[in-house]
């Protein structure tokens, strides 16, 4: 499989080949996936949920047309005061009322958003008599403003959707303008909301939130902290490298999800470095967008799973958080299933001909570990504040997140605690 930053290719079956079935994990295995050098095609029914995508820079112009062309009189903005301050929200607030809407901005989000500030924001929208719900920010803002939506249309206390498929109505349509190349919120069936009294994340998957949707101008991007750049793009390479390994990958997540990593093992530091890069901000954008894509899809791992307790205790950066538990979860999973690791080492730029799979894991993990050095993260939970007391409630409290249902490897709560030490 050959991917070059320039084009996307797609992967198929070939029906010539002589096929055969792996029925411990149900998958066509072809001739030349043998042995250390295994890649194996799902042989599943492949499920692909995307919104409608406007890409590039200057798209925010076409905001007040999209949320025109989806009902909307009077949208509901969500955003937070760093995006009032760079001036982004007047702009989206420009070009929505040049098309004659009337919207209404709230922006009482602050990172990781609470239980209560979305239940602040649904009463806000449901007093303005608001229609649509545009999101412009970072995951957190998109996050609020999918939480908003739920709850418009189906009530009750955030808190009570934890899960799967436990929004049972439809929510009002969303547009989604993200301002930050990494949580892929804006394209995915994902928001993930701050429990404030159990000081826990709570993971809400649901096709309805899901935006119809997604104006992505690399614009926005450059007026990111740098450590908002650090952590969203490593929580990008996360996306990336957990829905190629996880138990629902099919190909049409996987080419995403490795040109993904191709595109952010070769940009994120350039836009760490020299932030007015604009081609690599807009290589990230596309990362983004790409792992986005690639996560809705195929879902995630262990490594979102313990991070959202870890961001649930400490209110943590959440790309911070997975940069520093990346490595040892791909070690932890490469002892059992190497095999993905192969494909994902050559994305990375890493020399995989010849090399045991175990092997390619291992260099990956340091990869990841450099990259994480080279953007300034810390070595360790401890250096964002983890302690050692911690561990055995975030073991338990990580074995009922969601994402761990598709991590590719059994886990335990031994795993788990022994994961959390090693990351210290």
């Amino acid at each position: 499989m050959s991917l070059t930053s320039g084009a996307m290719v797609t992967s198929g079956i070939d029906p010539s080949a002589d096929w055969s079935r792996d029925e411990r994990h149900g998958e066509l295995l072809g001739p030349q996936e043998t042995g250390n050098e295994a890649l194996r095609q799902s042989a599943r029914m492949a499920k692909f949920h995307v919104p409608e995508v406007l890409f590039g820079p200057g798209s925010l112009t076409e905001l007040g047309h999209c949320a025109l062309r989806l009902g909307g009189r009077r949208p509901f903005l969500v955003t937070d005061p760093g995006l009032i301050e760079a001036g982004w929200v007047d702009e989206a607030v420009g070009h929505l009322r040049r098309v004659g809407l009337r919207p209404v901005v709230w922006h009482d989000v602050t990172p990781n958003p609470k239980d209560h500030e979305v239940e602040a924001g649904f009463q806000r929208y449901a007093a303005s008599g608001c229609d649509v719900i545009v999101g412009v920010g970072g995951g957190s803002v998109i996050d609020a403003a999918k939480g908003v939506a739920i709850l418009s249309s189906n009530g009750g206390r955030i808190l009570d959707y934890e899960g799967v498929d436990r929004v049972g109505r439809p929510i009002p349509p969303t547009v989604m303008v993200p301002s930050t190349s990494g949580t892929g919120a804006d394209v995915s069936q994902f928001a993930v909301i701050t429990d404030t009294a159990e000081h826990i994340k709570i993971t809400i998957v649901s096709r309805t939130l899901v935006p119809e949707i997604s104006v992505i101008d690399p614009r926005l991007l450059t007026t990111m902290p740098g450590w908002l750049n650090a952590a969203t793009g490593l929580d990008a390479l996360t996306h990336a490298i957990e829905a190629f390994v996880s138990r629902a990958h099919n190909p049409l997540t996987d080419i995403h999800a490795l040109h993904a990593v191709e595109l952010i093992t070769r940009n994120l530091v350039h836009t760490h470095v020299r932030p007015k890069d604009f081609a690599a901000r807009l290589a990230m954008a596309q990362a983004a967008l790409e792992a986005g894509m690639a996560f809705t899809n195929a879902i995630l791992g262990a490594t979102h799973a313990m991070s959202h307790q870890v961001g649930g205790l400490l209110d943590a950066p959440h790309g911070v958080v997975n940069g520093v538990l990346l490595p040892h979860v791909i070690r932890f999973n490469a002892e059992t299933r190497p095999q993905r690791f192969v494909a994902l080492g050559a994305a990375a730029g890493i020399a995989t001909e010849g090399v045991p799979p175990r092997e390619v894991a291992a260099r990956l993990a340091d990869l990841v570990r450099a990259l994480t050095d080279d953007v300034g993260v810390p070595t360790g939970l401890a250096g964002l504040g983890v302690a050692e007391s911690d561990v055995p409630v975030l073991a338990r409290t990580t074995l009922k997140d969601a994402c761990m249902a598709t991590n590719p490897r059994e886990v335990d709560v031994r795993d788990v605690e022994a994961l959390f030490r090693q990351a210290l």
